[in-house]
């Protein structure tokens, strides 16, 4: 349970602190100068839609804590048996890291207003996210190759279960990733273009950071930091 704390204290923390980067802790009262000097002031559309986008995660971060606490709990059962780890799962962890760099990439191009080096860092981030699926629906079919199928074992429900959503999540980031990259191409309006790339990064940085705490999860790390975590309390 304390694990499962500190995992949702470190999801706050991570919310609070790109929330403050919005302007939500401002003071407009404050603000002398005429409304016209306060350029930042005036995109409220891309604050909402941030704010929105930082509700949704704190949605699916809730959601997958859950998951993370039944999956701990569930642990130490006499029935379960660990799951083997594919080989390819680190490649995949590697391809949604790549994606992920290159859609901060994609975000900076943006600002610079570079188009062509904006459009080469979308279709980088898309090909690399499509590619992370794929591999994640490979190392599924070489698990029920070798025997671990959904109903043999609890672990192998969790894993395909956790995995399964999590690449759900990444199938609906492709499609809006998808969009942008179109709009980039054909669309002249840069300002709505950079607003879809700083949404589409802040939620693979965030599907990132999922991943990994996934991956340390099945791996079997995070068993030995629970068990920190117990003798802490006790």
């Amino acid at each position: 349970m304390s694990a499962i704390l500190i995992f949702m204290a470190g999801i706050a923390g991570i919310i609070a602190w790109w929330m403050t980067r919005q302007r939500l802790t401002s003071k407009p009262w404050l603000e002398t100068s005429p409304a016209g000097d306060a350029p930042d002031m005036r995109g409220s559309s891309a604050t909402t839609a941030k704010v929105g986008l930082g509700i949704f995660l704190a949605v699916v971060g809730a959601l997958f804590t859950l998951l993370i606490s039944a999956y701990l709990t569930r642990l130490s059962g006499t029935d379960w048996w660990s799951i083997p780890i594919p080989r390819l799962l680190w490649v995949n962890t590697a391809a949604l890291a790549a994606s992920s760099v290159a859609l901060q990439w994609a975000k900076t191009e943006a600002r610079l207003n570079h188009s062509e080096m904006l459009n080469t860092a979308l279709a980088v981030a898309f090909a690399l996210g499509v590619l992370f699926l794929v591999g994640q629906v490979l190392a599924w079919r070489q698990l029920v190759a070798a025997g671990y199928v959904l109903a043999d074992n609890p672990s192998n429900s969790f894993f395909y279960m956790i995995t399964g959503l999590h690449g759900l999540h990444i199938l609906g980031g492709l499609l809006v990733l998808g969009r942008t990259t179109f709009r980039a191409r054909n669309n002249n309006a840069r300002a709505r273009v950079r607003l879809s790339v700083d949404l589409c990064a802040i939620y693979w940085h965030f599907m990132l950071v999922v991943w990994l705490i996934l991956f340390a999860l099945f791996a079997g790390w995070a068993n030995s930091f629970v068990d920190l975590c117990r003798q802490l309390v006790t």
